[in-house]
């Protein structure tokens, strides 16, 4: 159980304790990389922390913080290990799911028993997979299907669902507990990077929900809003925060290895006493350095316009300030991952030939970062900005816009 006291806290305070949280999980960062075990006690010190009921009503225990803030802290979670600033950034976005597309009602249901019950959630909705099948049944409605990855499943108390109900083109959404004979999480998680995200595939089977839980539904009934569309450009810049948080990691880890452990090199007629002296050490950090803060500025002002609309009424989004919205966060999520794969490879280069060793893992950097910006192709949303920029044409959303 969460408590109120210990949640109040300014933005500047939240940093802090996901600071604290990110150098507890860079400790060992590369050792349980290695071992790719389900972080259980990842999830815990998130628990533990706080940081899981951020976005939480202050009433019920929670932080009460903006989206703003919550980037941030993905973030830095992210900056000590990129695994567990993916499962604390979707677990927000999840958290948020009912108040992007429930009635009333159900936000404040489902806002109250994941922020006293301090629970994590995680998601089965894979749009390149086929949709779950929906049922109706009296006055339930009864899920069944396979989604190829659910991130955090193991370690999530809440799932996120997501079907079809047969019959009709309706798409649903229901938030049901993790840990149910009908949900059934497979060990097929198994990729180069991101290991400890939990993300492998689940098979759902007659995963039961009433019909008064299916988001957004009154009367069977669904009423869209633009807003109900933010799902795709929050989580997006999720994305786009926990691959900055890996990417800075990536180079304070090897500004220390360099400060610790690189060499002068001696054979360049210009012969140096220490690391830090030689000329093109020096211009390489600079230029990486710089390329950082400018992927954090740009990352920075898409948190704060997507911000700003995700706390504004649901009933005042339009589909012009959604989609100058969705932009802005194509172009930090392409610049940031450019950016990131050009610093998880170039530090080898400042570090030299003894940091490649595997007790170091600098490589699980550039490794998870290549991992997760696959997910959607980047070259997509630099079309998107292309079309902005030339056309004035706003992308229409989708399922990954």
């Amino acid at each position: 159980m969460t408590t109120t006291e210990n949640r109040i806290r300014s933005a500047t305070e939240w940093l802090a304790v996901a600071k604290d949280v990110a150098d507890r999980l860079a400790a060992d960062a590369a050792e349980r990389d290695r071992k790719n075990e389900t972080p259980h006690q990842e999830v815990l010190l998130l628990k533990e922390s706080g940081l899981v009921t951020l976005l939480g009503p202050v009433e019920h225990g929670g932080g009460g913080q903006s989206w703003e803030t919550a980037y941030r802290v993905t973030r830095e979670v992210a900056r000590g290990d990129g695994s567990i600033g993916q499962v604390l950034g979707y677990h927000y976005l999840w958290a948020w799911a009912a108040r992007l597309v429930a009635t009333d009602e159900q936000v404040a249901a489902v806002e109250e028993l994941y922020t006293r019950n301090n629970f994590v959630f995680g998601g089965a909705v894979n749009p390149r997979d086929s949709d779950l099948k929906i049922t109706e049944d009296g006055d339930e409605i009864v899920y069944n299907g396979h989604k190829s990855f659910s991130t955090g499943s193991k370690v999530s108390d809440l799932t996120v669902l997501e079907g079809i109900l047969e019959g009709t083109e309706d798409h649903i959404f229901a938030i049901v507990p993790s840990k149910q004979d009908g949900i059934v999480f497979h060990d097929d998680w198994d990729n180069i990077g991101q290991r400890l995200t939990e993300s492998g595939s689940v098979t759902i089977t007659d995963v039961r929900v009433p019909w008064a839980s299916a988001a957004g539904y009154v009367d069977k009934k669904f009423h869209p809003l633009t807003y109900n569309t933010l799902n795709v450009p929050a989580i997006q810049l999720v994305f786009a925060n926990f691959y900055l948080g890996i990417t800075q990691g990536a180079l304070e880890t090897a500004l220390a290895y360099t400060r610790e452990h690189t060499r002068a090199w001696p054979y360049g007629g210009d012969n140096k006493a220490s690391s830090s002296e030689e000329w093109y050490i020096l211009d390489g950090y600079g230029d990486l350095q710089s390329k950082l803060w400018a992927a954090e500025a740009l990352v920075d002002k898409a948190g704060a316009a997507i911000s700003a609309v995700l706390h504004a009424p649901r009933e005042e989004l339009t589909p012009e300030a959604r989609g100058d919205v969705a932009v802005l966060i194509a172009a930090a999520k392409q610049r940031v991952i450019d950016t990131g794969l050009e610093i998880g490879t170039k530090v080898f280069e400042l570090t030299g030939a003894r940091a490649s060793a595997t007790k170091f893992g600098l490589d699980r950097f550039w490794r998870n970062l290549r991992t997760h910006s696959l997910h959607d192709p980047v070259a997509y949303k630099r079309r998107e900005v292309g079309a902005y920029a030339l056309l004035n044409e706003l992308p229409e959303p989708t399922w990954y816009t």
